[in-house]
């Protein structure tokens, strides 16, 4: 009977356990993932969901940065999963939580952002600028992972202007020298100047900037490079190393300009962060783009464009300022920039139009020609080829330049070799020089043209005098001697008769 009895609890303690077994199981398990999800939130460095390298920012941002890492919470008691499209309503906070590079308190920051806020006026100007064109370069630099501080570059480099031109012959938003524009493939040509386009010569800077980085492994001395160039830092950087001295920004002997080139922008930086500590105000800049880009294959006159986008001509070309003449040309596949509300009227027109869109050509020349000939040669007005070529009077033109003129019903649109590689080459109308130059020199003053007559006149008279009293002294000597005039003084009257 006891025998029994044991056996039963046996087999009772194996089924419980059977029972139970998988149960512990799925215990384990929970007790793990807790344990390791625990380990993850107390180490930052243990996993990434993007599988990079955490930034350096993360470090210095700390709770902050481990919480904007994580997966997105929504209580839906308050909030709705439909605004998780847009993070951030506002692109100064995506701007922000960008920023990689340290706060500085060094003299000349503080020295460059006392100087932007006491211009509220300047300030506000810059910023209203760059409202057109911010979210394009924060979505570049935010898509290359690069910090953030290098979308406020423009308000250094140019006060977000992208017409903006230096004595250097500097152009565009991102300032870019003629050389080195050509390097990053901006065209430079009769039509278009790209270092003013708002979206090549975004993408020319970023890559520029982001090749100087690789090349110095430092973000101050990259844009150091940017400023001064590059082969001007890397001497600075090897007579350092000569002497044993510290290669970083701060230690480098530099102009002044680009000794000042970084902390104006962490000047900027500072007051981008928190504008009112410095008693100034940003405009709303809502997290959306700004303008759409529109293209078209046909040459179109630039004033009829904004007439078909309902936008004034300045407005217009601030969003346009690549281009140099008063033709934009389909050929060369241009980029139109336009704003969201003003793209569809745009299209809408274009479509509509019957007349003829474009009222300017262009002409290639074969020969040297001076802007009269040519314009009688086509029958145009010669003021209006000077005027829209901005070409001097006293020039001429010499073979190969491309030429604007005004367009008839017989041309066609500008052909595509002419639109991307077209060039004006001027040189001095030699002829018409020499011939003012010449007339410059025969034309005299009346007064002494009369004073010269007159000393001409009185000499003459002289001459005559003297050979009258010559002739009377020598009729008198002859008639007191009694004798006729000698040979001798009839040869000296008389050269020609000598032998």
């Amino acid at each position: 009977m006891l025998k029994k009895l044991v056996i039963k609890k046996s087999l009772r303690k194996k089924c419980l356990t059977s029972l139970l077994k998988p149960w512990m199981r799925l215990a384990s398990m929970i007790t793990l993932s807790l344990t390791l999800t625990a380990c993850a939130s107390m180490n930052s460095d243990w996993s990434n969901e993007s599988g990079q390298t955490p930034r350096a920012s993360d470090a210095s941002k700390g709770s902050q940065s481990r919480n904007a890492a994580r997966a997105p919470r929504v209580n839906l008691d308050k909030d709705s999963v439909g605004n998780l499209n847009a993070p951030y309503d506002d692109l100064w906070d995506r701007i922000r939580e960008g920023f990689v590079f340290s706060d500085s308190e060094s003299p000349l920051v503080i020295k460059h952002v006392r100087y932007y806020s006491e211009r509220p006026d300047y300030v506000d100007r810059m910023m209203s600028r760059s409202s057109r064109y911010l979210f394009y370069i924060v979505e570049e630099v935010e898509r290359r992972k690069m910090p953030m501080e290098l979308a406020l570059l423009p308000f250094i480099e140019s006060a977000f202007n992208p017409e903006a031109f230096s004595r250097a012959k500097a152009s565009g938003m991102w300032q870019f020298m003629p050389a080195t524009g050509k390097h990053f493939q901006l065209s430079q040509n009769v039509f278009r100047d790209e270092r003013r386009d708002v979206i090549q010569s975004t993408d020319a800077a970023l890559d520029y900037l982001q090749r100087l980085y690789k090349m110095f492994g430092d973000w101050e001395l990259a844009l150091a490079a940017y400023n001064w160039g590059e082969g001007n830092v890397s001497k600075a950087i090897k007579r350092n190393q000569a002497k044993r001295l510290p290669t970083d920004y701060k230690s480098l002997k530099m102009p002044d300009e680009t000794r000042n080139y970084v902390p104006k922008l962490l000047a900027i930086k500072k007051i981008v962060s928190d504008p009112k500590a410095y008693g100034l105000n940003l405009p709303v800049l809502e997290n959306h783009p700004y303008f759409v880009i529109v293209t078209t294959s046909k040459d179109i006159d630039i004033d009829l464009a904004a007439e078909f986008a309902r936008m004034t001509l300045p407005e217009f070309k601030a969003m346009n300022p690549s281009f140099n003449k008063p033709v934009i040309l389909g050929a060369s596949e241009p980029q139109i920039l336009l704003p969201f509300g003003r793209a569809e009227s745009f299209e809408e027109n274009l479509k509509s139009f019957q007349g003829p869109l474009a009222t300017w050509t262009a002409v290639k020349l074969g020969s040297r020609e001076t802007v009269d000939h040519l314009a009688q040669r086509l029958n145009v007005d010669a003021n209006q080829i000077r005027e829209v070529n901005a070409i001097p009077r006293g020039m001429r033109i010499k073979p190969g330049s491309t030429v604007i003129i005004p367009k008839n019903e017989i041309n066609s649109d500008v052909p595509m070799y002419l639109a991307n590689s077209g060039s004006l080459m001027l040189e001095k109308d030699i002829k018409k020089a020499a011939s003012t130059n010449s007339a410059k020199t025969t034309k005299t003053n009346p007064n002494t043209k009369a004073k010269n007559t007159k000393t001409n006149s009185n000499t003459a008279k002289k001459s005559n005098t003297s050979n009258t009293q010559k002739k009377s002294t020598e009729k008198s000597d002859a008639q007191k001697s009694n004798k006729k005039p000698s040979a001798e003084t009839k040869v000296a009257q008389n050269p020609k008769k000598s032998d």
